[in-house]
């Protein structure tokens, strides 16, 4: 499906799918450029136009004769896009790897059809690290068309150089609130501050209707978490839910001691716990305090969680049997039921890369950023990518997620909430698996007081604007 002629979630958590991730590597003095999955191979294209299809997407990619250098990091021959992840944050290695593992073998299956109509991508690969996101931004800005697929947990601190030098961005995921309404910023998965999918909330007073008084949200020291939690706050009052207020703060790097806290929450009398908090070694740590506590709350948290380590590490401890984690994705063990999943696992996997929710929403992110620019045809430049993402009002990558609205930085209204047992993953609401329940209500304006930053009249935040920020042009 090309949606009005035109996916991915986050965590943001998600998006807020996502808010803190990593992988270990060293970027070195260059970051590594790859096209076509790694090889920089020409291809050959015996049609002008491709007929493969992603999902229910009809591919925009293929052969074409597209000329001219009409931007930067635009040629006769080939289109430069960066992207990349945290995963040299040493704190938490190999996290968010699937996103630029999702991009680069999506470069490949784009390249393998002749490119966009024509030229070649070819992208770099940046590892932000957590605490270098503003370098690899600078880096960026010498050199690449736009940002694509990427997620960089502290997106903060290098909001301000990508607006001045007007690098249009499609990215995986964002976190702090002037990218996530940042000026030309279009994502698969929508996550404005002023308007929030709650589904998950509201699924869960479905599902445990005896907690609605009797939740709360474990707080952290890092920006991006804490302003992902007062988010959470209002979605959960909107679903019903009266939550308490313990009193616990965890320190993001770690704490000498969790049984503390755990015993703060054990006397305050929490049946379930939410976490904006990605799952890093500290959080594990966290969780198994609650068990020498002797307390076994509901555990609930962004689709960050829905991940193979934690699958793994609950395989032997058997502690996150309660876990409640809210998507917009079909889950990966339910591909066979979703052709557009399918295609992500077996493109990702002949690149012997990491399978996981982040890598379809960079996934999708990069579908859409490739809709729009083979709209723009052999004109390609920002504003042209501009123009035509803001024009995107249906999108879900084929199928790969619920429907969003990426033209509007709109999020879904539909959701679904996945369980798990031992190393197994299963849909746990709705009953059917890889079906979302969809909701007008589902869709909640948040309050201005936890948005984080200032939005004009177009919902664009307003701290980085200056006069040469690309529009959209009728």
């Amino acid at each position: 499906m090309k949606p009005n002629k035109t996916m991915k979630l986050v965590v943001a958590l998600a998006v807020t799918a996502v808010l803190a991730s990593a992988c270990s590597s060293d970027r070195g003095d260059d970051p590594s450029a790859t096209s076509s999955g790694g090889s920089a191979a020409t291809v050959d294209a015996a049609s002008s136009k491709s007929d493969a299809k992603f999902g229910t997407l009809d591919s925009p990619c293929g052969d074409g004769d597209a000329k001219g250098a009409t931007d930067q990091g635009v040629s006769d021959t080939e289109i430069k896009i960066g992207f990349g992840d945290d995963r040299g944050y040493a704190q938490a290695p190999g996290l968010n790897k699937e996103m630029s593992d999702a991009v680069n073998a999506l470069i490949s299956w784009c390249n393998d059809q002749g490119g966009i109509n024509g030229r070649k991508v070819v992208g770099t690969d940046y590892d932000a690290a957590l605490m270098q996101a503003n370098s690899v931004m600078q880096e960026a800005c010498g050199s690449q068309f736009m940002m694509v697929g990427h997620g960089f947990a502290m997106d903060q601190t290098a909001e301000q150089t990508r607006v001045a030098c007007n690098l249009v961005a499609v990215p995986g995921f964002t976190v702090s609130p002037v990218a996530a309404n940042g000026p030309m910023t279009y994502q698969g998965v929508p996550f404005p501050v002023d308007y929030a999918n709650a589904s998950a909330w509201f699924q869960m007073a479905e599902m445990h209707p005896d907690t609605l008084n009797d939740f709360d949200i474990v707080n952290s020291t890092i920006p991006s978490i804490i302003t992902a939690s007062t988010k959470v706050r209002s979605m959960a009052e909107a679903a019903g839910f009266k939550l308490k207020d313990c009193g616990v703060t965890l320190n993001y790097e770690g704490e000498a001691s969790y049984v503390p806290f755990a015993e703060k929450f054990k006397a305050c009398g929490v049946k379930g716990l939410w976490t904006s908090r990605s799952p890093v070694p500290a959080e594990f740590n966290f969780i198994k305090s609650l068990d020498q506590a002797g307390i076994d709350p509901i555990f609930a948290g962004e689709a960050t969680w829905y991940d193979s380590g934690v699958a793994t590490w609950n395989k032997d401890t058997g502690l996150l049997d309660n876990l409640s984690a809210g998507s917009i994705f079909p889950l990966i063990e339910n591909a066979d039921k979703v052709p557009a999943v399918q295609k992500y696992v077996d493109l990702v996997s002949a690149e012997n890369g990491k399978v996981a929710l982040l890598g379809m929403q960079s996934a999708s992110s990069f579908l859409l950023w490739a809709t729009a620019a083979d709209e723009c045809g052999s004109d390609l430049t920002r504003q042209c990518m501009v123009n035509e993402l803001s024009k995107i009002h249906e999108w879900d990558g084929g199928g790969l997620h619920a429907v969003t609205d990426p033209g509007s930085n709109m999020p879904a209204s539909c959701g679904l909430m996945v369980g798990l047992t031992g190393g197994t993953y299963a849909q746990s609401f709705p009953a059917t698996a890889a079906e979302f329940k969809c909701d007008p209500k589902y869709l909640i304006a948040t309050d201005k007081s936890t948005w984080g930053t200032e939005l004009g009249a177009d919902r664009v935040a307003t701290l980085y604007q200056n006069a040469n920020v690309i529009k959209p042009q009728s």
